[in-house]
């Protein structure tokens, strides 16, 4: 393992190891730690008691964060002709259809979200091995296969956000950058800690959050104490 630098020693110097800190505190001290010279995005690791390989005990959801991902967000909208002025002007980067089809079966994936109508889901079926693989599948249960394309543009430029567990029943997402206030990640952390609450599936016995992380690109997780999250 390599020497640490001298910012990332005075990190390690500002992180109790084992300490679980209220999202307050934690907020002020992610921003503390990350010393990149970019805007790193803020993530949050959400470790879940459940059981992923039970389909009951499956979480997957939406959130819009009020504060939205302070990313850019690319969309393309794979549409009827009927709809695609709706989508360009509520901001869609990409409208279109069969060439973006092809355009996909060619290797382009050049975007980070795709929506489409439930009409032409029989012609983007067959895009499932090229984009499944790399999250981009358009999926009723995230809001991105809907009859309102327009409606759905807007929110994800808004903020929105698709999430699932992973094998591990760990959820990871980004929920801002390292820019934003400490008032704003202690928001959408909120928000976005909220939403999965609801979520918690029936079947799910004992804790169901186990313990949740903030970090940024590059910088060491902080622990966040989950009886805090409606702390102000």
């Amino acid at each position: 393992m390599g020497k640490l630098t001298k910012n990332q020693k005075l990190a390690a110097s500002k992180v109790e190891a084992g300490k679980a800190y209220t999202l307050k505190e934690a907020s002020a001290l992610v921003k503390e730690i990350t010393t990149t010279k970019f805007d790193a995005s803020l993530d949050i690791d959400v470790r879940l008691g459940i059981d992923p390989r039970k389909s009951n005990q499956m979480v997957r959801g939406v959130v819009s964060l009020p504060h939205g991902t302070g990313k850019q967000v690319k969309v393309l909208v794979l549409c009827t002709a009927d709809a695609e002025a709706a989508a360009k002007e509520a901001g869609a980067d990409y409208v279109g259809l069969d060439e973006y089809i092809e355009k996909i079966k060619g290797g382009w994936t050049d975007v980070d979200v795709i929506i489409t109508m439930p009409s032409v889901m029989g012609k983007i079926g067959a895009l499932g091995r090229i984009l499944g693989p790399r999250g981009l599948m358009p999926n009723p249960k995230s809001g991105t296969v809907t009859m309102d394309v327009a409606k759905a543009v807007t929110e994800v430029k808004q903020g929105k956000i698709d999430f699932k567990v992973d094998k591990a029943g760990i959820i990871h997402t980004s929920i801002g950058k390292i820019s934003f206030t400490e008032d704003q990640i202690r928001e959408n952390a909120r928000e976005f800690i909220s939403t999965l609450l609801k979520l918690k599936p029936s079947a799910a016995k004992g804790a169901y959050i186990r313990s949740i992380y903030l970090s940024t690109t590059m910088s060491r997780g902080v622990k966040i104490d989950p009886k805090s999250i409606e702390e102000n």
